[in-house]
């Protein structure tokens, strides 16, 4: 098991990629604590799936974008399991439109809760990482951060800015063996991206050199690469999961 022992806090992870990202860390042996925005039966359902691998697990529910509330989460997963080794940044939203009919609330929230979280865990979980001189930090950022995606100025904005983020910090933190990486998904089979029209999705799939979708397992893989001791040298990097979508 790649990550027996170790304990993974991961943002917005009840469903989607932050759930496949947390049953694939508590496959490999990882403790699991995720946060998310409301603790529901389908919350609950995946913290049952997750203690099926025989770890603990911890789940609470938060808004990512509240400083304080970041703050106790960290505190609560340390005074659970003594420990945090693991930190992913997952939780995000969308709110799409053209710029010139994009509300000022759209962009706040975008921004608030895809980047501003990232600011608030890290700045709550580094400090436990310098003091035990170990850690890993995997922010979720994306193809539209690198590149841009019309109708989503607000969602580009806080994923570049994340790309950004991510190689600052892998500077400053580096010194005490903590490692910061991002990962940048493209085209990825959600039940979101699922519910699109199929000429859409048809459409999607034949631009990407590998005819296909990525799902969220194929994220997971890579994240528990980066978060195990095989990925013990690779530090301020993004890892763009896309399929060649972006060559």
């Amino acid at each position: 098991m790649f990550l027996e022992g170790q304990v993974a806090l991961i943002t917005g992870a009840a469903r989607g990629i932050g759930k496949a990202i947390a049953l694939k860390f508590a496959a490999e042996g990882a403790n699991i604590a995720f946060c998310d925005i409301v603790i529901d039966d389908n919350a609950l359902a995946t913290k049952s799936e997750l203690e099926a691998f025989g770890v603990k697990v911890l789940a609470i529910q938060s808004d990512v974008s509240d400083f304080e509330q970041a703050a106790s989460v960290v505190n609560q997963t340390l005074e659970a399991f003594g420990r945090l080794d693991i930190l992913v940044n997952n939780a995000g939203i969308t709110r799409d439109g053209l710029l010139v009919r994009m509300d000022e609330k759209a962009w706040d929230d975008v921004l608030r809760i895809n980047l501003k979280s990232v600011y608030n865990y890290c700045h709550a979980a580094v400090p436990a990482m310098m003091k035990a001189r170990k850690g890993c930090i995997i922010n979720v950022a994306s193809v539209a951060g690198l590149r841009g995606n019309p109708g989503q100025c607000n969602y580009s904005a806080s994923k570049g800015a994340i790309v950004a983020f991510t190689r600052t910090l892998a500077k400053e933190v580096g010194p005490r063996n903590i490692r910061v990486n991002a990962i940048a998904p493209g085209f990825i089979l959600t039940d979101m991206t699922k519910k699109l029209p199929e000429e859409m999705l048809k459409q999607w799939v034949d631009n990407i050199p590998l005819r296909r979708g990525g799902t969220p397992e194929d994220i997971a893989n890579v994240c528990c690469f980066l978060a195990s001791e095989l990925a013990s040298y690779v530090s301020g990097q993004v890892i763009t999961i896309d399929g060649a979508m972006t060559v």
